[in-house]
Formats: structure tokens, sequence, C-alpha cells
């Protein structure tokens, strides 16, 4: 009997531990950030690298952290889509541009305040720019005007006007002396796209370069302003001598539009964002033409590429909500902000 006592005692403890045993629960993969809740239009780094900005058609601006991927800040006000986003040269400064509400808004980097609203255009923005030395500020529009303000008083100084109705995007040279600029007329019977190059001083168009059937989205100075970068409807990239204002290159590769161009800081390569069903970005070498590698994995077309300052990294946003970080010499993914969302 005793025996049994004991039996039962020993069943009774061995039960008791295997109750009172922690039990380790399954550890759930960390949560994507959650990132925009529509298209990502436009991308961009701070002058240090260690913080980049971007906008979308969810009406917001929003600073990440590179390093981490950490929401800093969101900007809100706009009351529409957001197509363009940039950092001041000197980093303390946002400028960002609304869609369909028409203004250019000026921000507080560290703080998130507004600090000044452009309003003038007829149309909405379809990018900005700011001056070399911050000075002034360039937006273009589907009003068929380019508009240069002035920073510090948001007053419009000069516009330089289109003949085609739309300007789709526009940039200063590196020494802020000249303004270049893409057209293309909203007719679909008798499409036409141009490139105009300006004198920022005077106004003064210096030189229209070949019209092209095929849309133009994007337009670049190299870093030195010897060349203009563009990209085309047509699937191509095309570089032009800015002086003799002839083409020197055409890279092809791309089977979608392209909708980003833009140089390395060194000028040595080049960086192209496609749409259409392809959805991929290239990196190209810029003085051979050659595809050194090409960057897959959004879902959705790819509307904004670019460098890190140092041209060690490369980010881009696209219609599939999210934003992408990449290793530029490895072609790996560093990271994805925001779910995806074909």
């Amino acid at each position: 009997m005793k025996t049994c006592k004991y039996i039962g005692s020993l069943l009774f403890f061995s039960l008791f531990i295997l109750t009172c045993k922690t039990v380790e629960m399954p550890i759930e993969p960390e949560a994507p950030p959650r990132g925009h809740l529509g298209p990502v239009f436009s991308v961009a780094f701070s002058p240090d690298g260690k913080q980049f900005i971007s906008g979308s058609f969810d009406n917001t601006i929003k600073l990440w952290d590179t390093n981490t991927g950490r929401e800093i800040r969101t900007f809100t006000g706009h009351t529409s889509g957001v197509n363009s986003v940039t950092f001041s040269h000197d980093g303390t400064k946002i400028l960002s541009s609304g869609s369909y509400d028409r203004t250019i808004r000026l921000w507080d980097t560290d703080t998130g305040e507004l600090i000044n609203t452009f309003s003038g255009h007829t149309g909405l923005v379809t990018s900005v720019a700011f001056s070399p030395d911050d000075g002034q500020i360039l937006s273009s529009a589907s009003d068929n005007t380019v508009r240069l303000w002035d920073t510090n008083t948001g007053r419009t100084v000069r516009m330089f006007w289109g003949d085609l109705g739309m300007i789709t995007s526009a940039s200063f040279s590196p020494d802020g002396r000249q303004v270049i600029f893409s057209e293309q007329s909203e007719s679909i019977s008798n499409f036409s796209a141009s490139i105009r190059l300006y004198e920022t001083a005077t106004g003064r168009e210096s030189r229209t370069f070949s019209r092209y059937r095929e849309g133009l989205y994007s337009v670049r100075f190299s870093p030195d302003g010897r060349q203009i970068l563009f990209g085309s409807g047509d699937g191509s990239v095309k570089l032009w001598d800015t002086a003799a204002g002839r083409e020197s290159r055409t890279l092809r590769g791309h089977s979608g539009w392209i909708n980003s161009v833009c140089f390395s800081p060194d000028g040595r390569h080049i960086l192209s964002g496609s749409g259409g069903y392809e959805n991929t970005i290239k990196l190209w070498d810029a003085a051979t033409g050659r595809v050194i590698r090409t960057f897959s994995g959004h879902t959705g077309w790819v509307i904004s590429v670019t460098f890190s300052p140092d041209g060690s990294r490369i980010l881009s946003g696209s219609r599939d909500t999210t934003i992408k970080l990449w290793d530029t010499a490895t072609g790996s993914l560093i990271r994805t902000i925001g779910i995806e969302k074909p």
C-alpha cells in the first residue's frame, strides 16, 4: 500500500513539473514597415545619405531612416497625390509638389513644420527641384509652364513656356545657369514630345532638341553638365551632348517605357526605372552604354529611382506602393518598405 502511494506521488510530481514547464511560443516574424497606402511616385536621399523621403499618391510625404528603415515622420497637408520630392542641398528643407492640388510646399526637415506654400500653377505639378545654392525653386506642370520661384519669398521670378501642352520633368544644370525640361502633347492622334533648354537668368531658349513620337517622362543633366539624359516611352534611354545639341548614345535594354533616369554622383553610371509589364531597374555604364545589372522585384511600375550620395545604394519607388533599397555593387535587395499591392 505504501509502495502504491509512493508511485502515485512520483506520478503526480512528474505531471506537476510538466504542467509548470515554460512553453516557448513561436516567435512571429517582424511585420514590414507599414509604408504608404498608395503608389510611391518619388524618392530622394538626404545629402548625407542617412535619411530618405518618399512622396505618394496617398497625399503624404514620409521621412525614413536609411539604415533601419524606420519611419521618422509623416508630412501631411497636400490634398492630392505627391508627384515629386527632394531635399535642399543643405538637408534642412524638404520640397514637395502636389498633383491636382496644384501647389508646391516647403517643409522643415527636423520639425516637420510647413514653411511656405507656393501657388500659381493651374495644372498638376509634375516635378520640383532646388537650385544649387537653394535660393530658387524650379517646378513643372501640366499647364505647359515651368516656374522659377524665390525660395524665401515664394514669389515667381520667371516663367518658361512649352509649346506642346504638358511639361513632364524639369531640372537645373549643375551650375544653375541653365534649365532643361521635357514636354509632350496631350493629343494622342497627333502626339509629339521634345526637350528644351533655357538660360536661367534671361529666360532665353538656347535649344530645342529633336522631337519624338514617344513620351518623355524624366530628364537630367550629368554631374559635369556636359550631357543630358532622358528616358523615352519606347523603352530607350538617350544621351545628348549639351553643347553640340546632338544625340551621342542610345541605351537599349528595357521593354517598357522609362519613368525615371539619373546619373550616379560620379557620372560613371546611369540608372533607369521602367513601367509597362517589365517593372525593372537597370544600371548602365555611362561610357559604353552597357547594361551592368538589372534589379527585379517590384510588381508594379518603377516610377522613381535615385542613387545615394556615395553611389553605394539605390532607392526605388513603385506603383506597387513599396520602396526598395538596393546594394549597387551586388544588386541584392537590402530592404523593402511597405506591403506590395500589385
